[in-house]
């Protein structure tokens, strides 16, 4: 008589499913997280700023003061013609029963976390067609440079270049991949010491170049091949929030196939109260 043992009955044993779902690996959001300036509206939003100031002279006694003129624009965030980000999602009630995790709950934080990742990569490099939000990086009349990942003074000058135009930058940003050949920079060919003291460039959970912070991001791709950094003020980045990720479960609009739905919503737009507020470096 033969003993039946479970490692040669497999398709009679029992399985057990953990109750947690794991989620893909993702970028995380971090333009909002930066500290730009938010400002919550649901209608257009209009930013004055002075244009051009007037010039202070020396004068003499009794001598007529010269006019002067001061000429003023604005700034225009979430134009009635924006299109909001939205998704939709159906999942049938007979799984939200018979599925080990909380189904629900998992869906919805599943995707409030993908239009957030989404909305990211707007802020930051959005192209601005068709109604849509026009990132940072393509907003016109920001700084440019040369950037050279093998060479640190290139990133001196990106400063410089920021600081004459009276910018104090709060932040760098760039790819994990540039942050890395930064990183490796060595003092000489004979010398295998790193330009930047590892024990400084990394500040707790924060990485740090020169003294300012490093936001790590796949949101700035290159062009054409080219590695881009950028230098950013984020006291001087608006961004106008309408619906920050508004969650809507539809419980009957699919009552005939017995099916529900999640849908979420949202609506931001992005601009620059001073277009030099941002320094992109690009490779040569």
């Amino acid at each position: 008589m033969t003993i039946r043992i479970p490692s040669g009955n497999t398709t009679l044993l029992q399985s057990q499913v953990a109750e947690i779902l794991v989620a893909p690996l993702a970028q995380e959001s971090t333009f909002l997280a930066a500290g730009p300036q938010i400002f919550d509206t649901n209608d257009q939003l209009r930013i004055p700023r002075v244009a051009s100031g007037v010039t202070a002279g020396f004068y003499g006694p009794g001598e007529q003061i010269s006019d002067g003129n001061v000429s003023f624009d604005e700034v225009t965030l979430l134009p009635s013609t924006l299109k909001s980000l939205k998704v939709l999602t159906r999942y049938s009630s007979e799984l939200a029963r018979q599925s080990v995790v909380a189904l629900d709950a998992t869906l919805k934080t599943t995707v409030v976390t993908n239009v957030a990742e989404t909305l990211d990569a707007l802020l930051w490099d959005g192209p601005g067609t068709s109604n849509t939000i026009k990132g940072i990086f393509r907003q016109s009349g920001i700084a440019t440079g040369t950037l050279d990942l093998t060479d640190a003074d290139s990133l001196i000058d990106g400063m410089a270049t920021a600081q004459g135009n009276h910018v104090k930058p709060t932040h760098w940003v760039m790819t994990a991949a540039s942050f890395a050949k930064l990183r490796k920079l060595k003092v000489g060919t004979d010398d295998a010491r790193y330009i930047f003291d590892p024990s400084t460039i990394q500040n707790g959970s924060a990485f740090q170049l020169f003294g300012l912070p490093v936001i790590i991001t796949d949101n700035i791709p290159a062009v054409s091949t080219k590695n881009r950094v950028a230098l950013v003020d984020f006291s001087k980045v608006a961004v106008a929030r309408d619906l920050d990720a508004e969650v809507k479960i539809l419980d009957q609009t699919w009552g005939d196939y017995d099916t529900v739905g999640i849908r979420v919503v949202t609506r931001y737009d992005v601009g620059l109260l001073q277009a030099k507020a941002v320094t992109v470096l690009t490779e040569a």
